[in-house]
């Protein structure tokens, strides 16, 4: 199966092309802001690179949230865009799922630990997911604060990935782990996910979390008399 993946929702532009388990090309600029100019110009590198068209393509992944409100929206709009232009199904996944897949077979130990996903909002806070070590959902991603974070876990020991991860460790003491997974979504990770997930009918959707800051005025904008 060949996969274009990327993600644009956190911290980097990301782009990978992975076929049945190997990784053909693949791009990644670190960056807070830009990912809108640069995800094109990154896919159309990796493609090619790859010396493939985008007709050869099976499945298109990418990252749905939760992270960067407009790096979400990027990532998502150039998927179902390219996923219509070449006729192909779209699979989202959820960034931080994409970082717990990431985690390595021997660090997932004991048997009753688990798994944290971890990633800065950068508004003081993490959204949290958290999976056991077969990778199943404990619990829905949430906006925690570090506090919270521990009152999350409890004392279960812990694996910790993502980039707020050191934050996440330094608050759940000796019985959490920081693994040595990318502290960011690898969309070589993020193509093997996908390669397993069947495509909905209504493609994939945002995960935000928590609600965006702009809101609709009230009256729709017009002014009140």
């Amino acid at each position: 199966m060949l996969i274009l993946a990327f993600d644009t929702t956190v911290a980097a532009c990301s782009v990978a092309l992975w076929r049945d388990g190997e990784t053909l090309a693949r791009a990644r600029s670190v960056m807070d802001q830009g990912q809108a100019e640069a995800l094109m110009p990154m896919i159309e590198d990796v493609m090619r690179r790859s010396g493939l068209a985008y007709a050869a393509l099976d499945r298109i992944a990418v990252t749905v949230g939760p992270g960067s409100f407009t790096g979400v929206r990027v990532g998502l709009a150039a998927a179902r865009g390219l996923g219509l232009a070449a006729g192909k199904p779209v699979i989202g996944i959820m960034t931080t799922e994409a970082l717990a897949h990431a985690v390595p077979i021997g660090e997932r130990k004991p048997a009753d630990a688990r798994i944290l996903s971890a990633v800065d909002t950068k508004r003081g806070d993490i959204y949290a997911h958290i999976f056991d070590t077969h990778l199943a959902e404990l619990a829905a991603p949430h906006v925690l604060t570090p506090a919270q974070v521990k009152d999350a876990v409890g004392t279960s020991t812990v694996v910790v990935v993502g980039d707020a991860a050191a934050i996440a460790v330094s608050v759940l003491g000796p019985h959490a782990t920081l693994s040595s997974a990318d502290a960011l979504p690898d969309p070589a990770v993020i193509a093997q996910y996908a390669a397993t997930r069947q495509p909905t009918a209504a493609g994939p959707l945002p995960v935000y979390v928590r609600p965006p800051d702009a809101v609709i005025p009230q009256h729709g904008g017009r002014l009140r008399i």
